[in-house]
């Protein structure tokens, strides 16, 4: 039997929508996933299995055959565990087939069948529509944001197993835990002298310029910088929807159900990577330093070539129309 459940995957910081289907047939029993998983998704077999007979549903002893539709686009992270276990369940007859027609599902097994944290939650969530969307009761809040009504949360397989088949209302939404203070921001007013730098700071808050300072070390350049934030106003709805987006994709921690609505500062150690800066990975991407500071601070001290060239967003001498960029790349050749 044939079953087809809708997902989505992260790539970088934005959601692609995915298609699982679940194929289970006679044959020897064994599992498979096709479609440029990564080895996260792999390892889903035994997640799976392992959180369907902790749930008291059985395990099919039939060969079972999952595929991620597109196959051309590379799916990672174990963001798709809750998919595939509800795929099995629909395709050996254990849930009504059309329970899902309606309905997408994001989030990671654990062994004892309880759902847990996926990052990236607001871009998934995005990805999956106008489907409603499924996800763990501790992200539902995160998707939320960006879903509403249309985002709902179960703690467990088993607790999702019986509403599918009861067809029983959703469970409500915890309160959000209290917010701790926001930091304190550093106050430019607390800098003696410095004026030259102090209404450079300003220049560069009231219009929104790159700012470059120069000088030897202790003269007062970070101590500057991290004062910068505290004369910026806060962001607006849209930059604050993008900001969280972004570091819901990075996996940094997130205020509970609400957006991030302050410009924080980003401090990268000048030892920092060229892919730690502009983002990237071998298989997986992520945002890097550049992209955390969207719509917001980064201090960068550059010590090498290599931060000159991450800091810039595009290089005339390296462009495909410019004269020069054409003449460097004869020379290589």
């Amino acid at each position: 039997m044939l079953a087809c459940v809708s997902s989505a995957t992260l790539t970088g910081a934005v959601g692609r929508p995915v298609s699982v289907e679940v194929h289970v047939s006679n044959g020897l029993p064994g599992f498979t996933i096709v479609g440029l998983p990564d080895a996260a998704v792999r390892e889903s077999r035994d997640r799976v299995r392992a959180a369907l007979l902790s749930s008291g549903l059985p395990w099919p002893l039939r060969r079972v055959t999952v595929n991620l539709a597109p196959s051309g686009v590379r799916k990672g992270g174990a963001g798709l565990d809750l998919a595939v276990a509800v795929g099995v369940l629909v395709a050996t007859g254990q849930l009504p087939p059309d329970c899902t027609s309606a309905l997408a599902f994001c989030g990671e097994l654990g062994l004892n069948g309880s759902l847990r944290h996926v990052p990236g939650m607001i871009a998934l969530a995005d990805a999956t529509a106008p489907l409603e969307l499924v996800v763990p009761l501790c992200d539902v809040r995160e998707a939320s944001l960006v879903r509403g009504d249309a985002a709902h949360g179960v703690s467990s397989l088993a607790e999702l197993a019986q509403i599918l088949r009861a067809r029983t209302g959703w469970p409500a939404i915890p309160p959000a835990q209290p917010a701790p203070p926001p930091p304190d921001i550093p106050d430019l007013a607390d800098v003696r002298g410095q004026a030259l730098g102090r209404h450079a700071l300003e220049v560069a808050a009231a219009g929104r310029h790159h700012l470059l300072m120069v000088g030897p070390p202790g003269s007062g350049k970070t101590m500057l910088a991290e004062r910068l934030p505290g004369l910026l106003p806060p962001l607006t709805p849209e930059e604050s929807l993008t900001v969280t987006r972004v570091h819901s994709a990075a996996g940094r921690p997130l205020p509970d159900g609400v957006l991030v609505s302050h410009p924080p500062f980003r401090a990268p150690h000048h030892s920092a990577s060229l892919v730690a800066l502009v983002g990237g990975g071998s298989w997986s991407l992520r945002p890097g330093e550049i992209s955390l500071a969207t719509a917001k601070v980064l201090e960068c001290t550059v010590t090498d070539p290599i931060s000159v060239i991450a800091m810039r967003p595009q290089s005339p001498g390296l462009s495909a129309d410019h004269p020069r960029g054409d003449l460097r790349r004869r020379r290589r050749i």
